[in-house]
């Protein structure tokens, strides 16, 4: 079989009817030069029967890699040390891709991609088939660093990400603690970022449909079951250059109220690039991390 292109990796748990529904779209693609790689993060439904099913009777390339439950961000981790392909992107279980979508990033890499950039960013649609926040801005390229602290004049929502392998394989795995499931892969693209731009295109690569138990519906759940991811990913936030003081006082809060619900307190002052800040702002810290505990 030749070589592809793309790899489309779906990290899945316990999801095997959304996940129909992600394959169906799978199927759909106009341009077939892509893998589809499921990572089942140790699902007790029967993914994999339909997996095996899947391989069997369609024409997709489809790999499926079962791994113990750890979450998401390990999920990821499996998938890029397996991924063998120029360019991946990650499409979760309950979300699908536009019939369209390996056409457009293919297509747009083949015109403007090169060693220069991290890989492409495009949008993300709710179902009803309007684009999650404001489309990106007008340019070339864009920084996500830059997207994220609000340096564009526009609206930021949810974004796809195509990310060049060999770029993911530096930053990656993420850092596993005992008993965290709840460490935001965006953390690998923001350290990417750091270092490359990405091509804008500003076309619907991915259809979300936001689930009662996700990543985005359970933020207090997530800070209290996972502080020391969320502590790593603040003190992240507040390594970026340029940041508005507003900036850095929000995320220095956090950083001290997940540092009080891992108890390694001084983390929030050690690791921090701006422990006087993080001194200031203890009381708030201290407050949020009591609403957190009860609240979560």
């Amino acid at each position: 079989m030749a070589e592809k292109t793309l790899t489309v990796f779906t990290p899945t748990f316990n999801r095997r009817e959304l996940l129909t529904r992600c394959y169906e779209s799978m199927c759909r693609q106009t341009n077939k030069d892509f893998v589809w790689m499921i990572v089942d993060d140790g699902s007790t439904d029967d993914t994999k029967k339909f997996a095996d099913e899947w391989k069997k009777n369609s024409d997709l390339e489809i790999r499926y890699i079962y791994k113990d439950n750890g979450g998401l961000h390990t999920a990821y981790n499996v998938a890029i040390e397996n991924i063998d392909t120029e360019l991946c992107v990650c499409i979760d279980s309950d979300d699908f891709m536009p019939d369209n979508a390996v056409e457009l990033i293919l297509n747009f890499w083949d015109k403007y991609g090169s060693d220069e950039y991290a890989g492409i960013v495009g949008l993300d649609f709710n179902l009803d088939g309007k684009v999650i926040g404001d489309p990106l801005p007008n340019q070339k390229t864009v920084n996500l660093i830059d997207l994220f602290i609000g340096k564009y004049d526009i609206v930021n929502g949810d974004r796809t990400n195509v990310i060049r392998t060999e770029l993911y394989k530096t930053v990656a795995p993420m850092k596993v603690f005992p008993n965290e499931k709840n460490f935001n892969p965006h953390y690998m693209h923001l350290q990417i970022s750091d270092n490359y731009d990405f091509l804008v295109l500003n076309e619907n690569l991915r259809f979300v449909d936001y689930q009662s138990d996700g990543m985005t519906n359970s933020m207090l759940k997530q800070y209290k079951s996972s502080p020391n991811s969320f502590a790593e990913i603040r003190k992240l936030y507040l390594s970026f250059s340029g940041t508005p003081l507003k900036f850095k006082i929000k995320h220095s809060i956090h950083l001290v109220s997940s540092c009080i619900l891992a108890h390694k307190l001084s983390f929030a002052f050690d690791e921090s690039p701006y422990p006087i800040i993080s001194a200031l702002v203890l009381p708030l810290g201290v407050a949020l991390s009591v609403f957190v505990r009860y609240k979560g």
